[in-house]
């Protein structure tokens, strides 16, 4: 039942029974595990996975990967696993081992292998190796958080995992995040690029047991929450300009939603200082009971920078959107407001 009594019983069920007649596995999958609690591993939930593997959706992305350079947004094969595995795609398929060779084999190239202090960074030597100003690594923790976040996901680790995760806690900043904005000045963590590093190591713990990766992920964590999510510790005025808006997906982007789903995932939705963040989620709802997407980082085009293979439905705040209905909803349910 839902704790929220702003909504009538009727338009509850209109809401949920919406996402569980979608067209599209991903979204039953989706509304099925993460809010109604079925467990993953059902048959139910592993035939429905099988329709998830054979979806125009997934056929798609994968067909889209083929050429790419890894990280070529958002058709690349970093991007392709990171969608498959937020889609509910069967864990283990060998499939995707070219996928996941090609992410590794770029995330762990030597540059990213080599650590150099500096008294002033520039981009010519930060494409030589990692660099620390002032004793903090100027990296962008998104790129192998998302990486981590995808092949532990997808149950396609092939050992590399752990050097992953080893190098993002050793690029770990002392207030719990990662930026890779080499100028000396800065000297706080991105949120952009902290929320990816916390869930990929708290995906990475979670499969491998590892206590230093789950005490990572928990001290990230504290970047989001000391913040409430969404506004700056200094004024209380929205840390971006766009951040209380709803995106999906977000990419390696940051808004409200995503960081809640974020610590979700390390198991603090409940903690107080999301309670701001959840009462936005809840006065963005829809009289139908859905979420709307109110702006989008992707566009479905044949050439340019950004180009989507699928698209993920409507962009308007007067359309529910299914994708991020589903997530609010996900996030609802870890914090105990449904």
């Amino acid at each position: 039942m839902w704790r929220d009594s702003s909504m009538s019983g009727a338009m509850k069920d209109e809401a949920l029974s919406w996402l569980l007649s979608s067209e599209d596995p991903s979204v039953q999958w989706r509304v099925r595990t993460a809010v109604l609690g079925e467990r993953q591993d059902s048959p139910a939930m592993r035939a429905l996975q099988e329709r998830i593997r054979r979806s125009a959706r997934v056929r798609a992305i994968l067909g889209a990967a083929q050429g790419q350079r890894p990280y070529a947004m958002w058709r690349g094969p970093h991007w392709a696993l990171l969608s498959l595995a937020m889609l509910g795609y069967p864990r283990g398929d060998a499939q995707l081992f070219p996928l996941r060779n090609a992410v590794l084999d770029w995330w762990l190239a030597p540059r990213f292998q080599t650590d150099r202090d500096v008294a002033r960074a520039t981009k010519a030597e930060a494409r030589e190796a990692v660099l620390r100003v002032d004793g903090r690594s100027r990296r962008c923790g998104s790129q192998h958080g998302g990486a981590l976040l995808a092949i532990m996901r997808l149950g396609i680790d092939d050992g590399r995992a752990a050097t992953l995760a080893q190098r993002l806690r050793d690029w770990q900043w002392p207030d719990g995040g990662w930026n890779c904005d080499i100028r000396p000045a800065t000297a706080m963590s991105s949120v952009n690029e902290t929320l990816l590093p916390m869930r990929g190591l708290q995906a990475f713990a979670d499969t491998a047991g590892d206590t230093a990766a789950a005490g990572a992920a928990i001290a990230a964590a504290e970047v989001f929450l000391t913040r409430r999510v969404a506004w700056r510790r200094t004024s209380g005025q929205p840390i971006a300009r766009d951040v209380m808006k709803l995106h999906y997906p977000v990419y390696w982007h940051y808004d409200i939603l995503a960081g809640l789903v974020g610590l979700a995932e390390v198991g603090l939705a409940r903690d107080q200082r999301c309670s701001d963040a959840l009462d936005h989620l809840l006065s963005l709802r829809r009289p139908d009971g859905g979420w709307g997407v109110d702006a989008s980082h992707w566009r479905v085009a044949e050439r340019g920078r950004d180009i989507e293979s699928v698209s993920w439905g409507p962009v308007s705040r007067r359309a529910s959107n299914e994708w991020v209905t589903c997530e609010v909803l996900s996030v609802l349910k870890a914090a105990d407001r449904i």
